[in-house]
């Protein structure tokens, strides 16, 4: 009986210290910016890496499935982390880390953060609206509670050119 490629469990090779390390290290810096657990992995696992590796190489040192893989080489792409390279008689698309490490913050900043940061603004406006139907004894710490909620997302938006700034350099 034949088993489905679908329904095979994938298992992780052996990965060096260095790899694990590496691993770590971007798993954490993913989920501290809201990216899945296996964005970091395959980043992680580039950015050591000393040749290009395919979506199936991935896929088998880090035992994630097809859709892991798929995902998160789409996640890293679409920021720039990662980018396809040619392999000589192999008609697999190779992955290599994008190791300006600022072209994906930057991207992660324009794209993600300042539009976030926006609409946070946007409901702000709408919490202020909404506030102001409240009783006069509710409505006085609504409107502190939103007054220091703007300051802070208003200190953090200004903040960004100066963020961006210093990555790009």
């Amino acid at each position: 009986m034949q088993i489905a490629p679908a329904t095979l469990e994938v298992k992780a090779e052996s990965l060096s210290a260095l790899e694990v390390e590496s691993i770590e290290l971007f798993i954490g810096f993913f989920k501290l910016i809201g990216l899945q657990k296996s964005v970091g992995e395959i980043y992680g696992l580039l950015f050591v890496s000393s040749r290009a590796l395919a979506m199936d190489d991935i896929m088998t040192r880090l035992g994630i499935s097809l859709g892991a893989a798929s995902q998160g080489l789409k996640v890293l792409r679409s920021v720039g982390a990662v980018k396809s390279v040619y392999m000589p008689g192999d008609r697999r698309d190779h992955y290599v880390a994008d190791l300006e490490l600022s072209k994906f913050a930057t991207a992660f900043i324009q794209e993600e953060l300042k539009p976030r940061l926006d609409r946070a603004l946007e409901r702000i406006g709408t919490m202020e609206s909404l506030a102001s139907g409240m009783a006069p004894e509710e409505r006085s710490t609504a409107d502190e509670r939103l007054e220091r909620l703007k300051h802070w997302l208003e200190r953090g938006e200004s903040m960004l050119p100066w963020l961006l700034k210093f990555l790009v350099k």
